[in-house]
């Protein structure tokens, strides 16, 4: 019985291992992805090691089977559940992977958790050799009009609106003979190959596009305007939802930071708020969408808000946003009592300086400087400092907190802040009040006589300055007061600068940033601003760059541009979808998201100030390739002088010449 039970047990051990690796190899010879999610009654009887033949018998160990092994790469996704299993979430698009082979013609979709490039890919299992300088350098070709071995696509399923489509590396030069064939075999491997468009996203690839005989192609700007749902920042949020009438006039409007906000179309500015829901989309480098991502709030446009959630209006919900959904349903009691449970901010800003009198020009600034001229202006001076090839700043020089304190000593402000009514509306009005005050005070002649003599050592000032607030409460690592204070433009001689100076200091007390600094729990007493006067540049283009990619906070290699043609502001108002591109400066592959949609453009008034005008370029690239490369080679540039990949940068350009006008941190 001893040597035969030894014999059966050695049996079974040779039949586990038999089954084992037939299992193995037959799973290696499935390229099909398995059903995602699908349940199974198999079990496989293992035992844990070889026992001697002597040894007590054990009870074998069952082990369920969860999921069948899968090969890296297949040759064609069948169904929906095939899609999933090789493909990934991100940014509201669920996207795979694929490569064509072109000497064999045959296609291979693979695994993006797995291989996150084309070119790793096949190394590692087409090539099955080292990814050495020579052989990449090779290997590139197949990026170009001749390609060699590969084609490396993209096949994007947009959730939102549910378009699917196909795509190159932006920077592929694939020919129009390269996208219809990739297209044919796309579509015979694809379960919904039918339903596919292809998506040129650089301007050489609309141009291919329009090329193509049998090849249906779709826009990134006609995918974004298709768009019901759009995260402009992912978040969980609890608060009264409350239905702003599409009839609201903006200065009326005030808002409770515990409100979850429906609009009827994106504003200019906004206080403090508990959520943002917007019917009608624009750009996601707005004031507002900044305002609400350093905020840490949900914010989203979303099509038929109104009448998809009015039922809920005046009630405390749930909000949560994320890639491709949301959610907004009525919160529970212990949902309610965790928000009240949260802890309040304390923001710890700067001390101003306001000792300091002397007006310095930017040339003699450095970032130690803050606590003399502010963030923005001292910001501007360590770059013009830093001599940073491919783009300047224009020359200005900084008004420091010294005469702002003042100026408001003299008026009594502490007192007028101190008594600041509770109640919003009533504190709108006397914050208006205060405003006013500051600006009809006379500034000192000792002022008057500084800023004189400053300007006549600036050149060019008489064509125009800006003048711009430089306070110690934006521009920061914790608050970055994006759009909070006024800027003055193109105001010519001593007068109007001196009355735009008051106004900026005024501008200090603007309800909007008032709200959003008590929201920050920064002590309004401690509030100072210095005043940045810097020569006008009559901007062609103008718009901001974040050295980040839109969607994925981990990509430092691709920067977002949103761009408009004549002056800034309209970019960051949000107002208009602006040009919106993915750039890399580590390949200088070029995205298109968006093209402009402003039917005018502001530019400078011969008189002094700003004018509107039609805008010639309506729908037409708003930056040239060359432009939107160089900038971002100057914003990786200003990452290192800075020492942060996350900087959120203001730019124009006078034709094809680059100034850079604003770089503070992002919050993150």
């Amino acid at each position: 019985m001893a040597e035969s039970g030894t014999f059966a047990r050695m049996t079974l051990r040779l039949l586990v291992v038999a089954l084992a690796v037939w299992g193995c190899k037959s799973s290696q010879d499935t390229p099909k992805a398995p059903d995602v999610g699908s349940g199974s009654a198999v079990a496989v009887i293992a035992d844990a090691a070889i026992a001697p033949p002597d040894a007590v018998e054990v009870a074998p160990v069952v082990v369920p089977v969860t999921e069948p092994a899968r090969r890296l790469w297949t040759h064609e996704l069948a169904d929906k559940a095939a899609f999933d299993a090789y493909s990934t979430l991100q940014g509201g698009e669920q996207f795979a992977k694929f490569v064509i082979d072109l000497k064999s013609d045959t296609i291979y979709y693979f695994d993006v958790d797995v291989y996150k490039v084309h070119k790793d890919f096949i190394f590692g299992e087409l090539y099955k050799k080292p990814k050495t300088r020579e052989a990449v350098r090779v290997f590139d070709k197949n990026y170009t009009e001749n390609k060699v071995d590969f084609m490396m696509c993209y096949l994007v399923h947009h959730v939102s609106q549910d378009i699917w489509t196909f795509a190159f590396w932006d920077g592929d030069r694939a020919t129009a003979a390269h996208v219809t064939r990739a297209y044919e075999k796309m579509k015979a491997t694809f379960f919904a190959g039918d339903k596919v468009k292809f998506r040129p996203d650089s301007t050489y690839q609309e141009a291919v596009a329009k090329k193509l005989k049998d090849v249906p192609f779709i826009l990134n700007d006609q995918i974004y305007q298709a768009a019901q749902y759009v995260a402009f920042n992912q978040g969980d949020a609890i608060g009264t939802l409350r239905i702003v009438p599409p009839d609201a006039k903006f200065e009326d409007l005030t808002f409770d930071p515990t409100e979850i906000v429906i609009l009827t179309a994106p504003l200019p500015d906004i206080t403090p708020v508990a959520g943002i829901i917007s019917e009608q989309f624009s750009t996601p480098l707005s004031h507002v969408s900044l305002r609400a991502r350093a905020w840490k709030i949900p914010n989203i446009g979303l099509r038929e808000a109104r009448t998809k959630h009015g039922a809920l209006d005046g009630k405390v919900v749930h909000f949560v946003a994320k890639g491709t959904e949301y959610s907004i349903t009525e919160a529970t009691p212990d949902e309610v009592a965790a928000k009240v449970g949260a802890k309040s901010m304390a923001v710890a800003i700067p001390e101003a300086d306001t000792v300091f009198t002397e007006l310095s020009p930017l040339s003699a600034m450095r970032a130690a400087d803050i606590t003399k001229f502010g963030a923005k202006a001292s910001n501007l001076g360590e770059i013009t400092h830093g001599k940073v090839p491919g783009f300047e700043v224009p020359p200005g020089f900084g008004v420091p907190f010294h005469y702002y304190a003042k100026h408001v000593e003299s008026l009594g402000l502490d007192k007028l802040v101190a008594a600041l009514p509770a109640d919003a509306a009533a504190r709108k009005a006397k914050l208006a009040e205060i405003r006013e005050t500051i600006i009809k005070a006379p500034v000192s002649d000792d002022l008057r006589a500084k800023v004189t003599a400053a300007l006549a050592t600036l050149p060019g000032a008489d064509a125009g300055v800006f003048v711009r607030s430089s306070g110690n409460a934006e521009d920061l690592p914790e608050f970055n007061g994006a759009g909070l204070y006024d800027t003055m433009a193109n105001q010519r001689g001593i007068d109007q600068v001196l009355e735009s100076i008051k106004k900026v200091w005024a501008s200090t007390w603007n309800f909007a940033a008032y709200e959003d600094r008590h929201r920050a729990g920064i002590d309004p007493t401690k509030t100072m601003s210095a005043v940045l006067v810097q020569i006008g540049v009559p901007a062609t283009s103008a718009g901001v760059l974040l050295t980040e990619h839109p969607t994925d906070p981990l990509d430092e290699k691709n920067y977002t541009i949103n761009a408009k043609s004549g002056l800034g502001m309209s970019v960051v108002d949000g107002k208009k979808v602006p040009e919106s591109l993915i750039v890399s400066w580590y390949n200088h592959g070029i995205r298109i998201l968006s093209r402009s949609a402003e039917d005018t453009m502001l530019i400078f008034d011969a008189k002094g100030g700003t004018k509107e005008v039609p805008n010639p370029n309506k729908g037409k690239a708003v930056l040239t390739n060359a432009m939107a490369i160089l900038l971002a080679d100057s914003a990786r540039k200003l990452t290192k002088l800075f020492a942060n990949n996350h900087l959120d940068i203001e730019w124009v350009f006078v034709g094809d010449k680059l100034y850079i006008v604003q770089t503070r941190p992002i919050v993150r």
